[in-house]
């Protein structure tokens, strides 16, 4: 979409993540106000939290976080701290790991439509990404489009023709594009926190699905890779 095409404010999720935080810039490019919306959804570490509201104050937007606990679902390595988190495993879309928090996307995605309508914001932005990815199914475009559908006639404002786009920029670049994109934009990654299992500092493990890709996508696009590991 172009820049033309976009609005005066946005929604933005942010995870405290490499992509979040690219996804962040890109939106505070294209867009006049920009809101970051971060969730405490009973993730393993509150250091990825941290991450996100450094992220935020670093690129100088507000940033909100919700209470949306999913733990008590559990199901996922990300929730439940009787489920490992897997290390050195080679990431397959043709599997869907135990990383996988069940309905996240579609979770978030819902408070983020309530509060674009409630902001009066035209546009939800996620750094969700169909390339390099763990096989999650809310990460690609079929889940995007379906959820666009929704949004269109879940609201009251949708109903009354101010249509909420949902932006997933990121979704058909490589890591390392991505890296590279927000190289351009001033993104700080030294901020960010990817790992899936990282210690009460912060440290990341070097070794789960997330830290692999990470690692691949700074060495592709060239750039030094900023992280802490353990």
């Amino acid at each position: 979409m172009s820049v033309s095409a976009l609005r005066e404010k946005a929604i933005v999720l942010l995870s405290g993540g490499l992509d979040s935080a690219t996804t962040l810039a890109l939106a505070k490019a294209q867009c006049d106000t920009v809101i970051a919306l971060s969730f405490d959804y009973g993730q393993r570490h509150r250091c990825e939290l941290q991450a996100a509201e450094t992220i935020a104050k670093n690129q100088n937007v507000m940033h909100k976080i919700l209470p949306v606990s999913l733990k008590p679902i559990g199901g996922s390595a990300l929730t439940d701290d009787t489920i490992a988190v897997p290390k050195n495993a080679q990431p397959t879309s043709e599997t869907i790991p135990v990383t996988y928090v069940p309905a996240r996307n579609t979770i978030f995605l819902s408070y983020a439509l309530a509060m674009a309508e409630v902001e009066s914001a035209m546009a939800i932005y996620m750094g969700v990404n169909a390339l390099d990815y763990s096989g999650y199914p809310d990460c690609r475009p079929e889940f995007i489009e379906r959820f666009q559908a929704l949004a269109d006639v879940a609201t009251k404002r949708t109903v009354e023709g101010r249509k909420v786009t949902i932006e997933a920029p990121l979704i058909a670049l490589t890591k390392a594009e991505i890296i590279n994109k927000g190289i351009a934009l001033g993104v700080d990654y030294s901020l960010t926190i990817s790992c899936y299992d990282p210690d009460d500092t912060g440290a990341a493990c070097g070794a789960c699905d997330s830290c692999q890709l990470r690692k691949q996508g700074f060495q592709q696009a060239n750039v030094p890779d900023p992280t802490r590991y353990k």
